[in-house]
């Protein structure tokens, strides 16, 4: 009772109940945000992540240029329903070095965080060209094209600077060999390969688009979802308990 009593101080005197509350509120910010100050990251490094090759965020820029993100999430939530359908949920580490991240907050189509190898690049060509040849109930509009349109890729070194600007770890070698590495991944048969995928490992060196002759936007579009998941080796986190 006379718990009750104290408390009833408050409830009787406002300015003292906002006064209270402040206190509260202080403790419980500084509590929250002093940690932030002196950790180094909050996000724990996964192992396999690395940087996307410039290829791969050609085509994420086109993916962020067409608006794919506004029906497509990239962040499978921690529930069942979502783990059997579309995997592992994400983790923190996975979008690391998205700048912006593709979480997403709506889906008219399906989350796209682990789609890399669930199809082929044939169906992928196909299903951008026009979505309705291979899931004919689709309402996603046809990019063909993408398949046309030459990629640009003599300003990638930019982009990769940029990105270093951000935190995203590209080092001069790789800024430097930026036009050349886009060429590379879609040539398997290029001299360069060997050094370009051990700038990039699980790198996934092919032509995407099926036509060997033009680097296009269709091929970085490709390359970019084929890969997406496909980085951190799940596998492990099934073993360990610890890391669920």
């Amino acid at each position: 009772m006379s718990l009750l009593n104290k408390h009833a101080v408050f409830e009787k005197n406002s300015i003292l109940l906002c006064v209270g509350i402040l206190i509260t509120v202080a403790i419980g910010g500084l509590v929250e945000i002093s940690p932030l100050f002196y950790l180094e990251s909050t996000i724990e490094k996964v192992k396999g992540m690395r940087p996307y090759t410039p290829l791969e965020l050609a085509g994420r820029n086109i993916y962020i240029r067409e608006g794919c993100y506004n029906c497509h999430s990239q962040m499978v939530r921690p529930f069942r329903d979502e783990a059997e359908r579309y995997g592992h949920y994400s983790l923190a580490a996975e979008s690391m070095y998205d700048h912006p991240f593709q979480w997403g907050s709506k889906r008219t189509g399906p989350d796209l965080a682990r789609v890399g190898g669930r199809y082929s690049d044939d169906w992928h060509v196909a299903h951008l060209i026009n979505p309705r040849s291979v899931v004919p109930e689709s309402i996603m509009p046809g990019y063909p094209f993408l398949a046309d349109k030459e990629l640009k890729i003599d300003d990638l070194s930019g982009h990769l600077a940029a990105n270093r600007g951000v935190g995203v770890p590209y080092t001069d070698e790789m800024i430097e060999n930026a036009v050349l590495d886009a060429r590379v991944q879609v040539n398997p048969d290029a001299d360069e390969v060997d050094a370009f995928m051990e700038r990039y490992p699980k790198v996934q060196v092919r032509d995407f688009d099926g036509n060997p002759n033009k680097l296009t936007e269709l091929d970085a579009v490709i390359a970019y979802l084929q890969m997406l998941g496909t980085l951190v080796d799940f596998d492990l986190y099934a073993q360990d308990p610890a890391l669920r």
